[in-house]
């Protein structure tokens, strides 16, 4: 029944949902550009991007329950550390995370029509993952742009997990909430994986879930600690998995 299911679903997906996707992505990237010039980047970032993310959940369609949303206090900044299992976890959280936030992307994904160029409008993160000074400089960089309100999303994993296991984290989220002095607060999503493995597109229809962690404070933590907290916050992130 699964694999008919799966075969019925192909003509919706290529016909309905891959335009869908084109038109809102396009749709949106050309309102975050406009928002961001003429409001804010905050402003163009929460409504396009939310809107963004939501359209294309409902028209997979990915039925997604989030739980925890009370842990974050929209004034407070934060550094949200989440698990990377799909395609699908950025729409996840731009449309029910709820708070502003910057991401953390690789250099590659600049190239991506329309997403790419979004991005850099509304403040996001872009590295180079091939060159460890130059990274580190745009991490710097961006410590500008966090702050009243504003959070950094990191996947400490650094790629999406292939098989739907936790893979080991980078110290770069840790190191960034250290020298801000800000709480970490973990997100498991589970589910992408599911709807849509990495490196394919075979999407079909599914539920996901979005666990907001209570905040990690990173007072009395320093650098000797550092994989402490990392530990701490991996821990928390793979219990909901």
């Amino acid at each position: 029944m699964y694999r008919i299911l799966r075969l019925l679903y192909q003509p919706y997906k290529w016909f309905i949902f891959l335009p869908v996707l084109g038109i809102v992505t396009l749709l949106a990237g050309a309102g975050c550009v406009m928002f961001s010039g003429m409001v804010s980047q905050r402003f163009a970032s929460q409504q396009c991007g939310r809107l963004w993310g939501r359209i294309i959940a409902y028209a997979v369609p990915m039925i997604v329950s989030a739980f925890g949303k009370a842990h974050i206090n929209t004034g407070q900044s934060y550094v949200l550390v989440a698990n990377h299992q799909s395609q699908l976890d950025i729409p996840l959280i731009y449309g029910w995370i709820g708070v502003d936030f910057r991401w953390v992307l690789k250099k590659e994904l600049r190239k991506m029509p329309i997403i790419g160029m979004c991005c850099e409008k509304l403040g996001h993160i872009i590295i180079d993952r091939s060159d460890q000074a130059t990274a580190v400089a745009a991490i710097n960089a961006a410590k500008k742009r966090i702050g009243n309100g504003t959070s950094i999303l990191f996947f400490p994993e650094g790629t999406r997990s292939r098989d739907g296991h936790l893979l080991p984290f980078k110290k770069g989220a840790f190191k960034f909430a250290l020298d801000m002095g800000l709480p970490i607060v973990p997100v498991t999503i589970r589910g992408t994986r599911r709807i849509l493995p990495p490196d394919t597109i075979g999407l079909f229809p599914g539920r996901v879930q979005m666990i907001i962690h209570p905040a990690i404070e990173t007072k009395g933590y320093h650098d000797s600690r550092l994989d402490e907290l990392m530990a701490r916050t991996r821990a928390d992130i793979a219990a909901a998995l």
